[in-house]
């Protein structure tokens, strides 16, 4: 494992609230805080994996810069596909930025910041009436849900911006943080009412409120980004707590059962983000039947949290894979995972970056794509979209309440 820390890799020392790998792992974004307005930088990748490129003044660190968020950006997430750049602000807006031919060219008012990319606004979503915490895109990118202090969370129908599929409105509390499983069958949010809420896809009704787990939780974070698995099997929380502690609760898919969490931080948990593989590894001992090794299926989880720790857990283990302490000034806002799983980004209060690269002997073999989806299928199957089987939905939304 090797811990990095790239200097170079901030706002102005003001806060980045939020992070994000490129599908391809060449770049990141980050949002959080500019000069009098909020900021979306894309940073290139190869300067923080490469000394040697990090030393060659002809590979540019930053690609892009955008100011056009009216207040701070809470959260940037980038489509599955790449296709898209989701930014989310205090403004009450949520941009969807797309790489654009032009070039590039000399940031305004940047004090000679050059962007290497660029990107334009291709939408500008507006119905939240409240700051936007949190970004989630479905499985296929089809949807695209926002969490809000307005108490929602608004499904958008990426196919028919700005149309939406729902706006869900059963909590009573800021909404800061929202998840897909990993087949669109479920949506879930937490909020500082101190539930975590379960939405079905096929209808937009409630499928589980989860409040024990949160009854003696404050309101002392700025964001809760809960997860799901990549095997659909666990969604687990930000902070929850367990005899006077906080935790990363773990939620059963099955009847949403919550006899396990995550230990050991001092300070509530801000952000949990599972790496997108299931990853195998063949055990030490034998199988009694054949003869052979037994090989284990596990995943892999980040967690982040206010006391500036981050930890990594693999399910195969009971103790965390390892955690890294004070490698920040202030809490630990957002985590992302690269595609191929081996490199975790995490952004700060302080308005810095760590990235931690780490090999297979340490997380194990990542499953191939047709081993993944045919387990996913035997085991969180699927289903039929509302709008597949119904008529398109009209401009506006279809409301729930829990």
């Amino acid at each position: 494992m090797k811990l990095l820390k790239p200097a170079w890799v901030a706002q102005d020392d003001l806060p980045i609230f939020s992070c994000d790998i490129h599908p391809l792992g060449k770049k990141f974004a980050t949002g959080g805080q500019g000069d009098d307005c909020g900021r979306v930088t894309i940073w290139n990748m190869e300067p923080i994996l490469s000394p040697k490129a990090q030393k060659d003044s002809s590979v540019p660190k930053m690609l892009c810069q955008m100011d056009n968020h009216l207040a701070c950006v809470n959260c940037v997430r980038w489509s599955s596909n790449g296709k898209y750049l989701a930014s989310a602000g205090d403004d009450k807006l949520v941009m969807l930025w797309t790489l654009s031919a032009y070039g590039g060219g000399a940031v305004f008012g940047g004090g000679g910041k050059v962007n290497h990319e660029s990107y334009r606004c291709a939408h500008t979503l507006r119905l939240h009436s409240g700051d936007v915490l949190d970004i989630a895109w479905s499985p296929d990118d089809t949807w695209l849900a926002t969490a809000s202090v307005d108490n929602t969370v608004i499904v958008w129908d990426v196919e028919k911006l700005p149309q939406t599929v729902a706006i869900l409105k059963g909590h009573t509390g800021l909404v800061k943080g929202v998840t897909w499983d990993p087949v669109g069958k479920y949506l879930a949010s937490q909020s500082d009412d101190k539930t975590l809420r379960v939405w079905r896809t096929t209808d937009w009704g409630l499928e589980a409120v989860v409040t024990e787990p949160f009854e003696d939780c404050g309101g002392t974070t700025h964001v809760l980004r809960l997860n799901w698995s990549p095997d659909g099997q666990y969604l687990v929380s930000a902070h929850a707590m367990n005899g006077g502690g906080p935790t990363a609760q773990i939620l059963d898919r099955e009847g949403w059962k919550f006899e396990k969490d995550f230990v050991g931080h001092r300070k509530a948990i801000t952000c949990v983000r599972f790496n997108d593989n299931i990853f195998e590894k063949y055990r030490n001992d034998v199988d009694e039947d054949s003869g052979k090794k037994v090989l284990c299926n596990y995943v892999c989880l980040a967690i982040g949290s206010r006391d500036r720790s981050l930890s990594v857990w693999l399910t195969a283990l009971k103790r965390p894979l390892f955690v890294v302490h004070d490698v920040f000034d202030s809490s630990i806002l957002d985590l992302s995972w690269s595609k191929d799983g081996f490199v975790l980004i995490a952004c700060s209060m302080d308005g810095s970056v760590a990235a931690v690269v780490m090999d297979k002997t340490e997380l194990g073999i990542p499953m191939s794509a047709d081993k993944k989806d045919t387990l996913l299928k035997k085991t969180v199957w699927p289903v039929r979209r509302i709008n597949e089987t119904k008529t398109a939905p009209h401009r506006g939304s279809r409301s729930s309440s829990g």
